[in-house]
């Protein structure tokens, strides 16, 4: 290992503690969803395709959607956010309290570590990459969503990934890996490894890594969650 994957790795492992004291602001951005829900009846629609759908139409759909039990609890529906021509679109769980709060996807201390393992290998939800979650609603206390709230939302998500075509998907988690591939096989043997996955029409790599959550509770997942993200950057470089 060079001096500086030590250095890297050794700010990796940190940070599961750092944000903590640090605090982490985005400033600037491509591409959002308001959080005021009115503001996405008016605001313009910014990416379209031959049979007229765009992210703005999806997030409209997920702000009046009530097709499963998650609707009607939620602050905000949390259709997802980051640049139109994504390198990566990264997929998780479902919105928590924050998120629910504020109707962006991963903000609360999960999503500041997230922000900060993507920026380890390059990577940024104001440059090149958009964040989204298998559900578009907040799961009470937290918990994951049941396979039939995943599967009464799903179609949203393979909406925007028709529209955004991204390059690569990761997958954090359990959930978003398990729906994605269609199994029922957990994280732990599914890190870092890559599947070629059929969607709107495209074949799209999808990697799998932990969900930051995992990585603040549990420190013995730092390492190999570090480990998943040189491999995802070294196949972005065309390294393998």
């Amino acid at each position: 290992m060079t001096a500086a994957e030590k250095q890297k790795l050794s700010c990796f492992l940190d940070l599961a503690g750092d944000y903590f004291s640090c605090g982490y602001k985005i400033t600037q951005r491509d591409y959002r969803f308001e959080d005021d829900q009115s503001a996405l009846q008016a605001a313009p629609e910014i990416t379209e395709n031959d049979s007229g759908d765009s992210l703005e139409k999806i997030a409209r759909e997920i702000g009046v959607c009530a097709n499963c039990y998650l609707a009607a609890n939620r602050t905000n529906t949390v259709p997802g956010e980051g640049v139109t021509e994504p390198l990566v679109m990264v997929i998780g769980e479902g919105p928590g309290a924050d998120e629910d709060a504020q109707g962006r996807p991963f903000v609360g201390k999960a999503g500041q570590l997230l922000d900060k393992m993507l920026a380890s290998i390059s990577l940024s939800r104001n440059s090149n990459c958009f964040i989204a979650n298998m559900v578009k609603c907040r799961p009470p206390g937290n918990r994951n969503p049941y396979p039939e709230e995943t599967a009464a939302c799903v179609h949203f998500l393979h909406r925007q990934i028709k529209l955004l075509k991204p390059k690569f998907i990761l997958c954090a988690g359990n959930v978003s890996a398990q729906a994605m591939l269609n199994t029922t096989e957990r994280v732990g043997k599914l890190h870092g490894t890559f599947t070629d996955i059929e969607t709107g029409g495209l074949t799209i790599p999808l990697f799998v890594t932990y969900h930051p959550s995992a990585l603040l509770h549990s420190a013995e997942y730092k390492r190999p969650a570090w480990e998943d993200l040189k491999r995802l950057r070294a196949r972005l470089d065309g390294q393998s």
